[in-house]
Formats: C-alpha cells, structure tokens, sequence
C-alpha cells in the first residue's frame, strides 16, 4: 500500500481532484520517457515525487465521494468517479515503472538511446536563480518558442504544481521550471535560469 502524505478532509470539487490528476498523471508520461531515454535521474526522480502526488489525490478523491454518497442512488452515480480516478492513478503509476528504469540503473538499449537522442525536442527541469534575468518576468515577455523553440510546460512553486501555466505566469527566484523543446533551446534556456547567461537574445 502506497505511503500518502498526511491529510485532512476538506470539501474539494470531484471536478477539481480528477482535473489536478490527469494533468499531473500526463506530465508524468513526458518527464518519465525523457527520463528513460535521456538517462536523466533527476527527471525521473522528479516522476517518483509526482506519483506520491497522485497517490494522495487519489486517496482524498476517495474521501470525498464516500462523504457525497447519501445513499445508494447517489453511489451509483459516483461509481464512474471512481473508475476514472483508478485509471488515472495507474497511469501515474505506469510512469514510475518506466522512470525506475533509470532509478534503478536497469537503463535501455543502447539503440534505443541512440535514436531518441536525436529527436528535436526534449524536457530539462532547471531551477530559477536568485540572480536569474527571468526573475520577475512574465512568461509572455520571455517569448521563449520563438527566440528558443522551447516552451515552459509546468512551475513548481511552494509544494505545488503550475501544469500548463498561463502567459502572463510570473516567474520567481526557487521556482522549478519544467520546458520542452530543442536541445540547443533548452541549454540556452538552462544558463538564463542558473544565472550564467545574462540577457535574452532575439
């Protein structure tokens, strides 16, 4: 049985639980296949910390429809709910299979790293320096798809997870940024974070 992190009951909407697992469930997929194929432990760490996430989502979505079901008309209604939060959950679940490969060093073939490094877009995660030119800056300002190919895919800020973050999205010093794109975009991309580039170039 998985370890869920320790919770309280609170009114959440269904809606709102099973939106915040499928959006994190389909990161998962993209950090955990980059993972495999790049041989990136810290992206596939990043999935086993996402599955605990999820885990626990799962676990209060669980407590919720118990307190909604009034009785046995209302269970039925609930079951969907529930079957879809299962599917979701092994998908995340699948994710962590496939990103154990790394953190396991069971690794792929050779072959199968070979083609795959040459494909024109990947992941990086990267944390945002304090002295960082993005810091401050709104994520449509940095205009990054057309100065580096590359675009930002999900911020973690304060133990929480920003999927799909909007553009006018600010980013701060500690954020963890998670981007996709070309691997010359994402290096570029990477020193601007660190601090060790200075200044975004058109």
């Amino acid at each position: 049985m998985p370890n869920f992190e320790k919770i309280e009951y609170k009114p959440i909407s269904v809606r709102e639980l099973l939106l915040e697992m499928k959006n994190l469930s389909e990161l998962m997929i993209d950090l955990a296949y980059s993972a495999a194929l790049f041989n990136d432990k810290e992206l596939a760490e990043e999935v086993l910390e996402l599955e605990k996430r999820v885990d626990t989502l799962a676990y209060l979505l669980d407590m919720v429809v118990m307190v909604a079901a009034r009785d046995a008309k209302d269970a039925e209604a609930l079951v969907g709910v529930s079957t879809v939060a299962s599917a979701t959950d092994k998908i995340s679940d699948a994710a962590a299979d496939i990103a154990a490969i790394v953190t396991q060093n069971i690794g792929v073939h050779p072959i199968v790293s070979e083609i795959f490094e040459r494909l024109l877009k990947r992941l990086i995660k990267v944390k945002v320096n304090k002295t960082s030119a993005l810091v401050g800056k709104r994520i449509s300002e940095l205009k990054l798809a057309p100065r580096m190919g590359i675009d930002i895919i999900a911020i973690f800020r304060n133990k929480d997870w920003k999927i799909n973050p909007e553009e006018n999205e600010q980013i701060s010093a500690e954020d963890v940024l998670i981007a996709r794109g070309t691997p010359s975009g994402l290096k570029e991309f990477k020193e601007l974070c660190e601090g060790r580039k200075e200044t975004l170039e058109d």
